[in-house]
Formats: structure tokens, C-alpha cells, sequence
């Protein structure tokens, strides 16, 4: 029988593979801005420059005048360096596009842990009880709430919340995030971290009230593609041979769909959790537009607006570092969860 690596072993190997899956991205990332139209340049006088020897003077300051070869090599360098330039937008022109993202990104991880958990929960939950109560009532009825949920867009639903939870009850607040405003030093700028740092139970609940709605929002969308998943995975690990081997030792139905069964389901189930997770940020995005909250998706979206391409770049470049950074940290659970893998 084949031996496995070490884990270790597995987990340098994995980071090793991300790096040039952290290349290539970096690399489409910056080919496509270049072949995309419109002018980033013109757009910084709404497409009204003064005049020609203005153009060329921004052009040469921003680096656009050099061989596309060495705008990659600068590019690649600054990124591998921690600069990802300077924001050459109407709306944040001058100012450090990584001063920037830093000031938003524990916003958007905020929503993303948040909804990753509800949607995790109400997912998985409902996975396990379809599966173990196959073509049941209770299986027919998740199942049409698991596709049902899964095709509402995000926008309609968070401003159906916003209708019900703020406007009609006023349990909520309807939009923004909490100003933060009692945190003189924020530790990690995600309120209800630093609230549980800080050991204020008054501010954890503030932080809490504001990320509710978008939270829930999104993860309830997303927690039904988790449902689909772990059914269809609990329904191959009921009928398992493993399975039917601890019915015959007499073992209760109920722990071996609970302790059996839903424990050899988790690990396809986690890879999903983790790819999902990543996607949650390209969720966050019309998340953080619909209740009016400055992420990172928000900043993207301005960015986008306004054609300043170091700002998007810089964006860009961070979704692509979680993504392969979730990836990488899931490819190691999923090898300390079942060793077969390292195989």
C-alpha cells in the first residue's frame, strides 16, 4: 500500500503550487486592463483633456509611455513588493491604492466570515436532515427551498430585508456599517472582533445589529447551493458500505447518519465551503451596494466607474491573494480531515 506524505510535507507542496497560480492571475489581470477600452488617462478630465502635451506629461508620470514588457516587470515587481501604486481616479487620485483597500478590506472580511457562517449553518443542516430523510416531505420541501433560494438575487432579497427588519419592524438598522466610532485604535477594523477584544458586550451588539442584515442576505443565497451539496454527498454516505456495516452491529439509525455517515460527507463539503467562501467576495459586492457599506467591492465598483486602472489593479490583486490563500488553507484541511488524500 502507498504512503502518504506528511502533512507538512503536503502543505509545502501545495503553497508551492500556488505561487504560479498566483502568476497567471496576475499576469491575465494585467494583459486584460490593457486590451480593455476606454482610456484610463482621458478619464482623468472626464475625457476632456486641455491639451496634447498634457496627455503625454500624465502618460510618461504614470508609466503608460514604457514598453508593455517593462510595465510588467514594474507592475510585478511593485506587487511582490506590497506597492500597488497610486490611485490615478477622479475620487481618490494621489492617494495610496493600498492605504485604500486597507481601510475597507475588514469590512468586506467581515461580511464574508458572517455570511460564510449562516450560510454554513442553515446549509449543512438542512443538507443532513434531506439526506437522512430521503424523498420525504421534509427532503421535497428543502430541496424547493434550496433551488428557490439559490436563484433569488441578492439585491432583491437584501432590499426585501431591509423592508421587513428596518422599515415595517425597525428591528435593524436598514443600511451603512457602524462608524467604529468608540474604537480610538481599532486592532483589526472588524467591529465585532475588536468589540470581543476590547471585551465590550454593548459595542459587540452595535457591530452585530449593522452586520445582521447583510450577513444574513447573502448568506442565505449562498446556503442554498451548500444544501444541494451536502444532500447529494449525505446520500452516497448513507448507503455507504461503512454504513452498513455499523446497521448490522445493531448501531442506531440516528448515529449513523449523524456520526457515521455525515462525518465521511465533510470532506468534499469542506473544499466546497472554501471555494465558496472565496466567491463570497464577488458576492460582497452587491451586498456592500445594496446597504450602502464601503468594502472593498464598493471601492471596485467606483473604480471601475472612473477608469482608474491602478485602483482596480490593486483590488484585483487582493481578491486574487485570498482566493489562492482560502484554496491553499482548504487543500490542508481537506488532507488533515482524511488522510487519503496525501496518498
Amino acid at each position: 500500500m502507498a504512503r502518504g506524505v506528511s502533512l507538512l510535507t503536503y502543505a509545502i507542496t501545495r503553497l508551492l503550487l500556488a505561487l504560479p497560480m498566483l502568476l497567471i492571475l496576475l499576469t491575465v489581470l494585467f494583459l486584460v486592463l490593457r486590451v480593455l477600452p476606454g482610456d484610463p488617462v482621458l478619464a482623468l478630465w472626464g475625457g476632456r483633456p486641455p491639451s496634447q502635451d498634457i496627455i503625454e506629461d500624465a502618460r510618461r508620470e504614470l508609466g503608460l509611455d514604457l514598453p508593455i514588457w517593462q510595465q510588467y516587470w514594474n507592475y510585478m515587481s511593485g506587487v511582490f513588493q506590497g506597492d500597488l501604486g497610486t490611485s490615478i481616479g477622479i475620487q481618490y487620485r494621489g492617494n495610496p491604492v493600498w492605504g485604500e483597500i486597507a481601510e475597507r478590506l475588514p469590512a468586506t472580511i467581515e461580511i464574508a466570515i458572517g455570511s460564510m457562517l449562516v450560510a454554513s449553518f442553515v446549509g449543512v443542516v438542512t443538507g443532513v436532515v434531506a439526506g437522512a430523510k430521503r424523498d420525504t416531505w421534509v427532503d421535497v420541501t428543502i430541496r424547493i427551498w434550496g433551488t428557490v433560494i439559490w436563484v433569488i438575487p441578492i439585491f432583491w432579497l437584501g432590499l426585501i430585508f431591509q423592508l421587513i427588519f428596518s422599515i415595517w419592524l425597525g428591528w435593524l438598522p436598514p443600511h451603512g456599517r457602524w462608524s467604529g466610532s468608540d474604537f480610538p485604535n481599532p486592532v483589526t477594523g472588524m467591529y465585532s472582533v475588536d468589540s470581543i477584544i476590547e471585551g465590550n458586550f454593548d459595542h459587540l451588539v452595535k457591530a452585530i445589529r449593522h452586520l445582521l442584515l447583510p450577513s444574513v442576505t447573502l448568506g442565505l443565497v449562498l446556503s442554498g447551493f451548500f444544501t444541494k451539496t451536502v444532500r447529494a454527498n449525505m446520500l452516497q454516505t448513507v448507503r455507504a458500505d461503512y454504513s452498513d456495516a455499523a446497521r448490522a452491529r445493531g448501531v442506531p439509525e440516528r448515529q449513523v447518519v449523524y456520526r457515521h455517515a455525515f462525518r465521511n460527507a465533510l470532506v468534499p463539503v469542506v473544499t466546497v465551503l472554501g471555494l465558496q467562501f472565496a466567491i463570497l467576495f464577488a458576492g460582497a459586492v452587491l451586498t456592500e451596494r445594496t446597504f450602502s457599506i464601503e468594502g472593498i467591492g464598493t471601492l471596485l465598483l467606483q473604480s471601475i466607474t472612473s477608469k482608474d486602472m491602478t485602483m482596480i489593479q490593486g483590488v484585483v490583486v487582493v481578491y486574487a491573494a485570498i482566493i489562492v490563500a482560502i484554496s491553499l488553507v482548504i487543500d490542508i484541511i481537506g488532507a488533515m480531515i482524511d488522510p487519503r488524500i496525501r496518498l
